[in-house]
């Protein structure tokens, strides 16, 4: 495991109104060798936008739009959109987010949209439809599986403390809903799980990476393997966390002792994960694939 030499990879923008206080959970997607990633950013109004930066290599960031790409449109998520998932599929990038509003009731639940390809590639952001596909569920962290497994969209999303899975034909309508995944007693993952970035596929199934919190409300990463033609079989669960907050720039900040990712790219056999650092900052590890598998 090697942190990226230049970590923090993003940080605030003192002059940006929407980038002001924190800049971190990003969802990542590699495509026309680049990496593509999309940040929650936080400005002086306390509401998440998200901003957008590229790297050719991974690791240094070669470009930075100076306004947002993603803002809230709708009443259940005026206070903001958050913590994005980006995946691939038929030319299409959809993304999951969290859609955060002030009520009482149904302050977060998960949303969808998605922008073509060739306008992400292009940087026109034409993002199409958005939706809610558990409306009135309190539930966060969705992923979605970059490919259908037996005809069906997968699936997985933290409803707590559980990871959860659910499957869908149209990618509105989901059911067959249930807990996958359960935190464990006494250990490093004992008071809730949930999705990291989606998961991706390797010749030994799917490789997916975790994050799990225990009672210090200490949020770490862990990695599973699961089964390729099923979502609900998990063929291996680290027992030690694969991250945790060790730096400074992990362990003090807006929420302190928090590494939390959303993406991940597979660059040959080097996994690159990147990761909010005590919720203020971007930053990025990497692992070969030997470290992560038993």
């Amino acid at each position: 495991m090697k942190r990226f030499e230049g970590n923090p990879i993003l940080e605030s923008v003192p002059g940006h109104y929407w980038e002001t206080r924190t800049v971190f959970n990003a969802a990542a997607l590699y495509a026309g060798e680049r990496v593509h990633i999309l940040y929650r950013a936080i400005g002086d109004d306390g509401v998440s936008r998200l901003g957008y930066a590229e790297s050719s290599d991974g690791y240094t960031i070669d470009k930075r739009q100076p306004e947002p790409v993603f803002t809230p449109s709708n009443s259940y998520e005026n206070l903001g959109c958050e913590d994005p998932r980006l995946i691939l599929m038929d030319g299409e990038c959809l993304m999951t987010y969290t859609a955060y509003r002030n009520s009482p009731m149904n302050a977060f639940q998960i949303s969808l949209t998605k922008v073509s390809l060739e306008d992400l590639l292009s940087g026109r952001w034409n993002w199409g439809e958005r939706w809610l596909p558990f409306e009135g569920i309190h539930n966060k962290n969705a992923v979605i599986f970059p490919r259908k497994i037996e005809g069906h969209y997968v699936m997985y999303s933290r409803i707590d403390p559980d990871l959860c899975v659910a499957y869908s034909e149209d990618l509105k309508s989901w059911c067959d809903l249930k807990a996958v995944m359960h935190p464990r007693p006494n250990s490093w993952d004992c008071l809730k799980v949930g999705a990291a970035g989606p998961p991706i596929e390797i010749n030994e199934g799917w490789l997916f990476i975790y994050h799990g919190v225990d009672f210090d409300y200490v949020y770490r990463l862990g990695a599973l393997l699961i089964d390729k033609d099923d979502p609900e079989r998990i063929l291996y669960r680290s027992e030690k966390p694969i991250l945790e907050p060790q730096e400074d720039y992990e362990r003090f900040g807006k929420v302190p002792n928090v590494v939390f990712s959303c993406g991940s790219v597979l660059l040959d056999d080097r996994l690159l994960v990147y990761y909010g650092g005590a919720d203020t900052v971007l930053c990025g590890v990497e692992y070969d694939l030997g470290e992560l598998l038993p």
